[in-house]
């Protein structure tokens, strides 16, 4: 039995050679590569691999929306996340989002292999001491508070936010505050900042 594969990695080149290293097994298929989370979400609807290999960071959605929508739409595509992030927020976020498999880049190639393989089979490949780490530490921002923040880390001032959220100013400040609040962070830069570092944006 073959297993198709997307994949899905803005760094051109680690797109290209983990296109080449799975291209090298017999049993699995890459259907397509991707360098943002849109087109990853686009093809994976439209091509239905078993498995979508994906970054976290890329432009348009991230490879956690990816995964989140794939989950809502109840598509059959199961997600495997490649990255550099060994953050517990990250991967508790991978989690919530039904994600199969998260495995760090410097990771080796057979075990990716391996992982598709297991993931597709209906496993989980996960990092035990991360996956500890990650029910450790709890994610304290709402959906809204963390959608803020992302834009704030963009640049965008209170009035702009509002408008991209369609929300009033006054909430947008009251989401902000609450977000500074639970992170003890001294403004909004901050916050948006520390958010980062603990991987809850």
């Amino acid at each position: 039995m073959t297993i198709s594969v997307l994949l899905a990695e803005d760094q051109r080149m680690v797109l290209g050679a983990l296109g080449t290293l799975l291209a090298l097994e017999t049993d699995l298929e890459v259907l397509g590569t991707v360098d943002n989370g849109d087109d990853a979400l686009r093809l994976a609807d439209s091509l239905r691999p078993d498995i979508l290999v994906t970054d976290i960071e890329m432009p348009g959605r991230t490879g956690l929306d990816v995964a989140a929508e794939i989950q809502r739409r109840r598509r059959p595509t199961k997600v495997v996340i490649v990255t550099t992030f060994a953050r517990a927020g990250y991967l508790r976020r991978a989690l919530e989002a039904g994600v199969g498999g998260y495995l760090l880049k410097d990771a080796p190639s057979r075990v990716l292999a391996e992982a598709i393989r297991t993931v597709h089979g209906g496993g989980r490949v996960i990092d035990p001491a991360l996956a500890v780490d990650a029910w450790a530490e709890q994610d304290p921002l709402t959906d809204r508070e963390r959608q803020a923040l992302r834009l704030v880390e963009d640049g965008l001032t209170n009035a702009e936010i509002s408008a991209h959220l369609h929300l009033s100013e006054g909430t947008v400040r009251n989401y902000l505050s609450e977000a500074l609040h639970k992170l003890g962070a001294s403004n909004r830069t901050a916050a948006a900042r520390l958010a980062r570092e603990r991987g809850w944006l």
